[in-house]
């Protein structure tokens, strides 16, 4: 009897469930380790596999209800392939009875020798949800990192590129991996060399207000105005204007030189201007004498036709002569108010007087700032010397010779201070060596902690220093370092760190500079734990941090 399969099976399904097999399932085609050995009953005849949604037919063999749809699209007349009958699809029913045993078949996890759980098969894959040792992708955006269940915390916190860090400089939290561009580009606080050169590290933000103040920045000198062109570093204009203090006199001598002739060229035009006033004023009484004779003489005749008309002649030229003389008063007082230089001659006399004053302050100048170098440079001798001794006692003072520093900090408090304010972020301990002629080193301290430790730890340093004696020595440093910090209890309950040194480190090759890269411990002491009152490692305000290299292997010269 032919029928449509979904259709079959399902009215199979109906007829044959079971509730307690609904929440278990497991996933298909997947190679299980079963704790016993899986038997042949529970293997699909056709795919030789664990039975899936175990259906069985008409001649008592089971299938995965996939591969029973399988044989039938495979053949509009299925044949079983272990006796050959063929498989009428009315007689197909699904297994309960064999699903429920499959499901509770025991397995080992996936993750096996690493996780030993034992875990019936209908619960495998709730069971992978919660292994803490199934490979599962890091959940931070953008991060391709496929890590272990258990290991996932530690990796978002201290490993993924894609955490979000704290800028240092301005306190806002960056994707690591664009930390360093968000420093360089767009942190307001990050610091920055001043672009003059002049070596000092300015807030990004407080640039531009630097350049105003920059001792390195080019100005154009003061006396541009008089002629001086000459552009010269800020911090070096008031040498530039006692130096040329003479051209810039002469200058301004020169310029004033010209305005005298200017002044003087609008004294002559201001006399022109006066002497065609008087002659317009000339003409314009001549002008009113002929009126006063037309009038006289017209004044009787019948010919009024012609009197009017030169009157109005005359009345028109006298008119348009009154406008011009009245422009050119106006000019004049205009020129007048101009040329009111009293004030400026008062200013030249005041200069002139002042520049011969300063030519005499000048010859003293020269004499009293030859004797002043001669001072400052024995002064500068003696505090050299002076500091030189006073370093060297120090030196001397606290200097081990024993591969061993105990490195005494005095006043903690203000010193947290002042790195949590940004003022110190580190100190240095003195110089230590391994013997008379060994390797030169010391250790750094960040109180208020450094990179991975900042605002929560102190971070301890090692340090590798040029000495004396680095052409006989062997490079690199491969000794074994201890960080200690001290309990002051006398129960000797100390912090210990130990780690040796990376022969491919740059912080343990030779030393090119002063001193190598600092290698050590960022998370050296939590603050929580230093600053304890149920600890003793803080008393009386002093802290003490030992550092041990190992002088085993070690060849003294």
């Amino acid at each position: 009897m032919a029928c449509d399969e979904p259709a079959a099976l399902s009215g199979i399904f109906t007829r044959q469930n079971s509730a307690s097999t609904n929440s278990l399932d497991f996933e298909p085609n997947a190679d299980y380790k079963f704790v016993e050995r899986l038997e042949e009953r529970y293997k699909c005849a056709y795919c030789h596999l664990v039975l899936h949604n175990p259906h069985q037919t008409g001649c008592g063999h089971r299938f995965c209800q996939q591969c029973i749809l399988s044989l039938r699209e495979l053949n509009a007349l299925p044949t079983c392939p272990v006796d050959k009958e063929t498989i009428k699809m009315h007689e197909v029913f699904k297994d309960n009875c064999c699903k429920r045993e499959v499901l509770n078949l025991h397995v080992f996890c996936k993750n096996f020798p690493e996780c030993n759980s034992k875990v019936i098969l209908g619960r495998y894959q709730e069971h992978l949800q919660q292994c803490l040792f199934e490979s599962m992708q890091c959940t931070n955006d953008g991060c391709q990192d496929q890590v272990l269940r258990k290991d996932l915390k530690e990796h978002l916190s201290q490993h993924c590129q894609f955490r979000e860090e704290m800028c240092q400089y301005c306190n806002t939290y960056v994707v690591l991996i664009n930390i360093k561009n968000h420093e360089k580009n767009d942190c307001p606080d990050y610091p920055v060399p001043c672009l003059q050169n002049c070596s000092q590290i300015i807030l990004k933000k407080e640039i531009e207000k630097h350049h105003t103040v920059c001792p390195e920045a080019e100005v154009d000198c003061p006396y541009k105005q008089y002629g001086c062109h000459v552009k010269v570093k800020r911090g070096k204009l008031a040498e530039h204007e006692n130096s040329a203090l003479r051209e810039h006199m002469l200058q301004i001598l020169d310029k004033n030189s010209r305005l005298e002739e200017q002044i003087s060229d609008l004294y002559k035009s201001l006399e022109c201007k006066e002497i065609k006033i008087q002659q317009l004023a000339d003409a314009i009484k001549k002008c009113e004498k002929e009126f006063r004779q037309y009038t006289q003489l017209f004044g009787n005749n019948s010919n009024l036709m012609v009197s009017t008309q030169a009157l109005a002649s005359h009345l028109d030229k006298s008119a348009r002569l009154e406008s011009q003389v009245k422009q050119l008063i106006q000019m004049a007082n205009q020129q007048q108010n101009k040329l009111d230089l009293r004030p400026l001659f008062d200013t030249i006399e005041n200069v002139k007087q002042k520049i011969a004053l300063m030519e005499t302050y000048d010859q003293r100048l020269v004499v009293l700032e030859d004797q002043s170098s001669k001072h400052d440079l024995q002064i500068n001798i003696h505090k050299a010397q002076l500091n030189k001794n006073e370093e060297r006692f120090k030196l001397l003072e606290g200097t081990c010779y024993n591969g061993k520093l105990i490195w005494k900090i005095t006043d903690y408090k203000m010193k947290k201070k002042e790195a949590v304010e940004g003022r110190v972020l580190s100190i240095a301990s003195q110089p230590f060596y391994t013997s008379r002629c060994g390797y030169r080193l010391c250790a750094r301290a960040y109180l208020n902690g450094d990179g991975s430790g900042k605002g929560t730890h102190i971070s301890l340093y090692f340090v590798v220093m040029r000495g004396e004696f680095d052409s006989l020595l062997l490079w690199p440093f491969k000794q074994k370092v201890t960080l200690m910090l001290l309990d002051q209890s006398g129960k000797k309950n100390h912090i210990v760190e130990v780690f040796r040194a990376d022969p491919n480190s740059s912080s343990f090759k030779r030393p090119d500079g002063e001193m190598n890269i600092a290698s050590g411990c960022p998370r050296f002491v939590s603050h929580a734990v230093l600053e304890n009152t149920k600890n003793t490692y803080i008393r009386d305000d002093t802290l003490f941090l030992k550092v041990v290299v190992d002088l085993t292997d070690l060849e003294e010269l």
